[in-house]
């Protein structure tokens, strides 16, 4: 596949390096000659210095010959207008990366459409999706939800009160045949473990499981599970702003915002929300506004720094549950290592996004596992294709690769060994970046 990239910041140079992995023709384009050549010394990739809204420069990167056009500069302005230029040149699928939620309403989306951007993506949006479902369902890491949430991936940190601590996988299934255990992260390196690995204090453990099975991984986790009622967000960004919209009326929220400017417009948009104009660095502040009596702190400041340190501030002093936005990848593991939540990185969020339209098989949702180099795509299965020909245990399976679930109509199912995907299925699949070009195999 022929993919044109238009955009070399953290969105653009993570989808090049995912796809210069699997023998794509990639092209990035930017108007940053000093950040092309640092990325093409480290990256197989041809790179065009250029901008995104040049008819002369599009047409150096080859664009009549693209099966795909990414266009993920910061400004949405260029990228929609990028979108609808390469379309016209003869590029295939378009997507383009936006800042402005209006342009997500049905009818404006079929606008844009008509003149050339096929798909739209909102890294803010997909972040604050994400935050909220971290502090609905406290005990998580991170939560994937399938089948509108029949079917779960749940991330969970294991700690020494664990009642499966030093169990295999394959005891795990003896205890509980509903639960199973697909991926591990442990000292920042990720496992897709056999029945033989051991399950250790300080892993995160990426369980799939149906809704009603839910609980069960809580109490083989020793997770104590409690209500959120009151919230406290540090920064009044665009993601706070959708995460409230998306959390709703029922939580206590505050929200502390360091410019008098913008605390006024939040508080002018958000009647239901307290909105305190102030440096949420100030430990002072933080005690005067009761930070030990929140139930969930979530900092999506503009600094990745300020937001793990004081998300570990704010565990220090109680609040059982803290959600910090790290938008410098470089961070991700530091942050994980010193305990502090669920991370968030709008930038992973977005690449995991577009990066489902690069596959052979047909891709219904594809998602970045947090602070590991792990994926989960959940695919398609097409009659006569061989995920549909033998049962699991028998087909050969990449061991970097493992099948979770599955779900056939409206039921949902834990895949098992002697498990038969017929055709239809929509199957979940976790996979490290090396088995990812084997899936087309089994799927297309």
């Amino acid at each position: 596949m022929k993919v044109v990239i238009v955009g070399a910041g953290e969105v653009g140079t993570h989808l090049a390096k995912m796809l210069s992995k699997e023998n794509h023709d990639i092209v990035l384009m930017d108007d940053d000659n000093e950040r092309l050549i640092k990325l093409s010394s480290q990256v197989d990739l041809l790179t065009v210095t250029g901008y995104a809204n040049s008819f002369k420069d599009l047409k150096e990167t080859g664009i009549s010959r693209a099966d795909l056009f990414i266009a993920v500069t910061p400004y949405e302005e260029r990228n929609i207008f990028a979108c609808i230029l390469a379309k016209d040149m003869g590029a295939g699928r378009t997507v383009a990366r936006i800042n402005n939620g209006e342009y997500l309403f049905e009818k404006n989306k079929e606008k844009l459409k008509g003149l050339g951007v096929d798909e739209l993506i909102y890294p803010e949006s997909l972040a604050a999706k994400e935050i909220a479902s971290s502090v609905k369902q406290v005990g998580t890491r991170q939560l994937i939800e399938f089948s509108s949430g029949k079917l779960l991936l749940m991330g969970i940190k294991i700690r020494d009160n664990a009642p499966i601590i030093h169990k295999t996988l394959e005891e795990l299934s003896y205890i509980e045949p509903e639960i199973r255990a697909m991926a591990i992260n442990r000292e920042n390196s990720t496992i897709i473990p056999s029945g033989r690995d051991i399950i250790k204090s300080g892993d995160i453990v990426f369980f799939i499981t149906t809704r009603a099975y839910q609980n069960k991984v809580f109490e083989l986790s020793g997770k104590e599970i409690f209500p959120v009622k009151n919230i406290m967000i540090l920064g009044g960004s665009r993601i706070a702003q959708k995460t409230v919209e998306r959390l709703g009326d029922q939580y206590n929220i505050k929200i502390i915002e360091a410019s008098k400017e913008r605390s006024q417009k939040v508080a002018d948009r958000f009647e239901n929300v307290l909105v305190i104009n102030g440096d949420g660095r100030n430990l002072d502040l933080l005690k005067e506004e009761r930070i030990e009596r929140m139930d969930a702190f979530i900092a999506v400041t503009g600094n990745s720094e300020t937001n793990i340190l004081s998300c570990h501030m704010a565990k220090s002093m109680g609040v059982r549950r803290t959600v910090a936005e790290v938008e410098n990848i470089d961070f991700m593991g530091i942050a994980e290592s010193m305990d502090i939540g669920s991370l968030v990185n709008k930038k992973l969020i977005a690449a995991s996004y577009i990066y489902k339209y690069t596959l052979g098989a047909e891709v219904a949702q594809a998602k970045c596992l947090t602070a590991t180099d792990a994926e989960v795509f959940e695919l398609v299965a097409k009659e006569g294709t061989k995920i549909t020909q033998s049962p699991i245990k028998d087909m050969d399976f990449p061991d970097d690769a493992k099948v979770g679930g599955f779900i056939r109509g409206s039921k949902v199912y834990v895949a098992k060994g002697d498990t038969e995907i017929k055709p239809g299925d929509k199957v979940v699949i976790f996979s490290l970046p090396s088995a990812i070009k084997k899936l087309d195999k089994y799927f297309k």
